[in-house]
């Protein structure tokens, strides 16, 4: 709300008046002058200029409502009570034009603007959802558990292992150890992938559990063991 919008100046007050401009500065000034500019506040008058009609500028005074009814002080009779209608009349005006300036619609630069803000927030929080809703689905794919496809060739691989480690389905040491050894080798791919079951390895890291078998071999223990067994049944062959 703009303050000068509620303030008349000296020009249109000497209109009201019919008297000189100048004549109401003197006025005006003599007012100041015997009041003293210090104890006048800047709510009665308020130095400015105007561009007269051969575009010159020259010294003028606002008037707040308290100045009008200051300067209006000093007319009696009819003059002062036509001053005093004009001036109520003038800043009633002004009041109206306030409010309704309040109640229009906001420019159509700016109703723009705020409306391109506003989607801009849109879609920064769209972006945002759109992310989190990612960040969601990889953290749900690094969770999924493998697929019964996958866990059967994890099976099919662990059994290859302990039949090459026991030296094939025929040899006395599978007879002795398949199930210590079968005990072993998914104890281990269960520590090492620190899960409570083979199933639970996670989808992601298939690849790697099939790594971890294709290297595994037994503990130099068992080794030592299905030599034995193996060894046992060669001597008995040979005697």
């Amino acid at each position: 709300m703009n303050q000068l919008t509620r303030n008349i100046p000296s020009t249109e007050v000497a209109e009201m008046v019919g008297r000189d401009h100048n004549e109401v500065l003197k006025d005006i000034r003599r007012i100041i002058n015997q009041l003293g500019e210090g104890n006048l506040p800047q709510s009665y008058f308020i130095e400015s200029t105007y561009t007269n009609t051969q575009n010159k500028e020259l010294p003028c005074f606002l008037l707040t409502k308290k100045g009008c009814e200051l300067y209006g002080t000093r007319m009696t009779g009819e003059k002062g009570t036509q001053f005093a209608v004009q001036y109520i009349e003038r800043f009633n005006e002004m009041e109206k034009q306030v409010i309704n300036q309040t109640n229009l619609p906001q420019d159509p630069i700016t109703l723009a603007l705020e409306a391109a803000l506003e989607t801009r927030k849109t879609v920064q929080t769209i972006q945002t959802e759109v992310k989190e809703v990612k960040a969601d689905i990889e953290e749900l794919r690094d969770n999924l558990h493998i697929t019964s496809s996958q866990a059967k060739v994890i099976r099919k691989k662990v059994a290859e292992k302990v039949y090459e480690a026991l030296g094939g389905k025929e040899s006395k040491a599978y007879k002795h150890l398949n199930k210590k050894l079968f005990s072993a080798c998914w104890g281990e791919f269960k520590d090492y992938f620190d899960i409570n079951e083979f199933r639970d390895l996670q989808k992601n890291k298939f690849e790697d559990g099939l790594k971890f078998l294709f290297m595994w071999q037994p503990r130099t223990e068992l080794r030592l063991e299905i030599e034995h067994y193996n060894t046992q049944l060669q001597l008995k062959l040979v005697k």
